[in-house]
């Protein structure tokens, strides 16, 4: 496959640079660049083979529908891969909603105590609790930033394309220098670079600027948009009551209106090429967590008392190993569980009331009953 898409890019005819307006790129790689190479060189390789596929398919090499549908693949790829980290996410999630009213009674044991030894003993068994249950807080960041590198390499790839194309130079991997004026000359409807970002369509004005600011504009506002609409059906519907009632809940109310700001104020920077990456990719976010919240809502959240109801209007029901089954079965397990429980609670030991001290010794005063005599 390798050899294909060397041979494609070996293929296509060497364009015409113009003068360059941009800094010579650094032969050399600081600290930061070394880390980012194999990023960079992911990235190029998957926008490099969807490419190969859609040109192979008869798409122009430097048309901006290949490059963008190259930069959706990309996302295929990417968010494919973070699934099994998604279902991970999910999970610790709910672990920390189940282990949430424990840690309350941490917090509220250690309450308005601030020496050292009481912060020591909260901290050993807030972790003991994590680990207990088999989960921490940064599990449900990992999907983020296991996709924060792929997101930094494709923000720096579609970055150096400008310079990269105006110097006749290619990237760090497959992104030879052919293939690197095609990304240059692709534009989105024909009249947007994908390698323009809004700050520099305002700033240099070229030709059909206008057109490549509304565009630019337009899809800042969905990328922010979408992660809006995301991250509030997550705690609007998928959140339980105890879960709206704590601190946590609190503080993702603010982020929820605080986040879009700073998109705003990042979106400006970003290359269309990224912000398209960025869009795509909380579609793909916005559909999966519709998908999860329908079908596998947090218990006692708004969005499982709505699947309860639609199983309903089915005739089935969640068993207590949450299985989907026939109504009658629900029915019948509750009744022996309900059962079950009288039974339980008819065999326990009855519980004897406490007795204060005073009444106690006046009943051990009293004389005992004495036996009756026959007259």
């Amino acid at each position: 496959m390798l050899d294909l898409l060397y041979a494609a890019a070996a293929a296509t005819p060497t364009p015409v640079v113009p003068t360059p307006t941009t800094p010579a790129p650094s032969s050399s790689l600081d600290f930061f660049s070394t880390i980012m190479w194999p990023f960079k060189w992911i990235v190029e390789a998957i926008l490099v083979f969807w490419h190969w596929i859609f040109t192979s398919l008869g798409l122009q090499a430097d048309a901006g529908l290949t490059w963008v549908l190259s930069i959706m693949g990309l996302v295929i790829v990417v968010r494919s891969a973070l699934i099994p980290l998604f279902v991970r996410q999910i999970k610790s999630q709910r672990k920390m909603m189940e282990i949430a009213p424990e840690l309350r009674k941490v917090q509220e044991k250690y309450r308005g105590k601030k020496d050292q030894l009481s912060r020591e003993a909260m901290s050993r068994e807030t972790m003991a609790l994590y680990k207990k249950h088999g989960t921490t807080p940064v599990s449900s960041c990992l999907p983020l930033l296991v996709q924060m590198p792929i997101l930094l390499g494709m923000f720096y790839t579609l970055s150096d394309v400008k310079k990269h194309a105006e110097w006749g130079v290619g990237g760090v991997g497959l992104l030879s220098k052919e293939l690197t004026w095609q990304f240059y000359e692709a534009k989105l409807f024909g009249v947007a670079p994908l390698h323009t970002s809004l700050v520099e369509a305002i700033n240099q004005k070229p030709s059909g600027w206008e057109a490549t600011v509304a565009i630019l504009i337009v899809l800042v506002v969905l990328m922010i948009a979408s992660q809006f609409i995301t991250q509030l059906q997550i705690i609007s519907k998928n959140l339980s009551p105890e879960a709206k009632t704590g601190q946590a809940y609190q503080m993702q109310r603010i982020m929820l209106y605080i986040l879009p700001l700073a998109f705003i104020f990042s979106g400006i920077f970003f290359p269309l090429g990224v912000v398209l990456y960025w869009f795509t990719s909380n579609i793909w976010t916005m559909v999966q967590q519709f998908l999860v919240i329908r079908n596998l809502p947090t218990p006692g959240s708004e969005a499982a008392k709505a699947r309860e109801e639609r199983l309903a209007r089915k005739g089935k029901a969640i068993d207590a190993q949450g299985k989907i089954v026939p109504l009658e079965k629900y029915q019948a397990e509750q009744q022996r569980l309900y059962e079950e429980a009288q039974k339980a609670k008819a065999e326990a030991p009855k519980r004897q009331q406490p007795v204060s001290k005073q009444r106690a010794k006046k009943q051990s005063q009293q004389p005992k009953n004495k036996p009756t005599t026959d007259s």
